[in-house]
């Protein structure tokens, strides 16, 4: 493991980044649960890759969502709902990760839902650049409809009770706590318990970066033979 500055930990991401060869954008994902910090992170590695002078796609699983009438058949607070029932794979595969993918055109859409509107979006296709990096954060990443897509896998890892008040700060003026946490102890926590037993995401992960502390993280390259690798990642 390695501990670092925030701006360290950047740096080596944006290292990894301009390391994969491929003829084809370089197609990064963010996993972790809600609230581990991917979408700030990704935020962050974005603005690096684009002052190198990379022509960054930035988008996010939050616009790949099912309509919220098809999202929730097992109830509001299901964690089966939350890991089977959410998000489109299937468009997400065909819109976005393979046209950027080998045997792509790069013709790719970056999101097909507006989650404020709740409403399906068709925004124009737009060409990427054979060098292009597509910055994409969002939870269950690395589950079998996906892990395949991504050249660089990256899982955001924080100790899960830490995300229920990470939650509450975030969504304070939009939901009560009593809310937030039922959300997160019936539906977000055991889901990404959930997708541990069944996806083992940090098995595939090429790094996995503890955000506990976000101004000194801590990474890794998981060692692909230690079982207990995952149990630490998930904050279990």
């Amino acid at each position: 493991m390695v501990q670092g500055t925030r701006g360290e930990l950047l740096g080596h991401l944006a290292e990894l980044v301009g390391s994969v060869a491929v003829a084809h954008p370089t197609r990064v994902a963010i996993d972790g649960p809600p609230a581990a910090g991917k979408t700030t992170l990704a935020d962050e590695l974005a603005v690096v890759l684009r002052d190198q002078g990379r022509d960054v796609i930035r988008a996010t699983i939050d616009d790949f969502l099912f309509p919220r009438a098809r999202r929730y058949p097992r109830g509001e607070y299901s964690a089966e709902g939350c890991y089977y029932d959410t998000h489109d794979y299937a468009a997400l595969n065909r819109v976005l990760l393979d046209p950027l993918g080998p045997g792509g055109d790069r013709r790719f859409q970056p999101a097909v839902y507006d989650r404020s509107a709740d409403a399906v979006l068709s925004p124009p296709v737009t060409a990427a650049p054979a060098d292009a990096v597509l910055v994409f954060d969002g939870v269950f990443l690395l589950r079998p409809e996906l892990v395949d897509r991504w050249d660089l896998r990256i899982f955001v890892s924080t100790a899960l009770e830490k995300t229920v008040d990470r939650a509450v700060i975030r969504e304070h003026r939009v939901s009560t706590r009593v809310d937030i946490e039922r959300r997160w102890r019936e539906r977000y926590i055991p889901s990404q318990q959930l997708y541990f037993a069944m996806a083992r995401p940090t098995v595939h992960a090429d790094i996995v970066v503890h955000n506990d502390e976000p101004q000194r993280p801590v990474w890794e390259t998981p060692r692909r033979e230690d079982p207990h690798s995952e149990v630490r990642a998930a904050g279990e």
